[in-house]
C-alpha cells in the first residue's frame, strides 16, 4: 500500500502543479489585457475613466477633465431627465465614483437638481450658469 500512496501523492502533486500554473497564466493574461489592452468597457460615450484611458489609475483628474465630464453629464440629464445614477452610468460608460465630484459641484452651483435619496435619487438639469473667465 505504500507504493500506491507514493504514486497517488506524485499524481496529485503533478495535478496541483499543473492547475497552479494554469491559474498563474490566466491571472497574467487578465492583468496584461486589463493594463495594456485599453480596457474592456466599450460602447457609450467614452467618458470617465480618464477620457478613454489616458489617465493612470489613481492619478488626479485635471480641472478640464472634471469640467468636461460635468458638461457631458449635464447635457445628458437635460435630454433624459429623471434618470438614476445607475442608468446614467450605463449610458455614459462611467462609474458613480467618476461622477461624484462633478455632480456635487453642479448641485452646489444650482445647475443640477435632484429628487429622492441615495440609490433612488433622480437627476434633473437646473439652470446652467455661465463661467467667469
Amino acid at each position: 500500500m505504500s507504493d500506491f500512496q507514493t504514486e497517488m501523492n506524485r499524481v496529485v502533486g503533478e495535478f496541483v502543479a499543473a492547475i497552479t500554473e494554469l491559474a498563474k497564466r490566466a491571472a497574467i493574461d487578465t492583468l496584461e489585457s486589463a493594463l495594456g489592452g485599453g480596457g474592456k468597457r466599450s460602447g457609450g460615450l467614452s467618458l470617465g475613466r480618464g477620457g478613454g484611458g489616458s489617465r493612470r489609475r489613481g492619478a488626479k483628474r485635471t480641472s478640464s477633465d472634471l469640467d468636461q465630464l460635468g458638461e457631458d453629464f449635464h447635457s445628458f440629464v437635460s435630454k433624459h431627465p429623471g434618470m438614476r445614477i445607475e442608468q446614467i452610468n450605463k449610458q455614459l460608460n462611467t462609474t458613480t465614483k467618476d461622477l461624484a465630484l462633478p455632480i456635487r459641484k453642479m448641485i452646489s452651483e444650482g445647475s443640477l437638481k435632484t429628487k429622492g435619496e441615495k440609490r433612488s435619487t433622480m437627476y434633473f438639469a437646473g439652470e446652467k450658469k455661465k463661467k467667469k473667465d
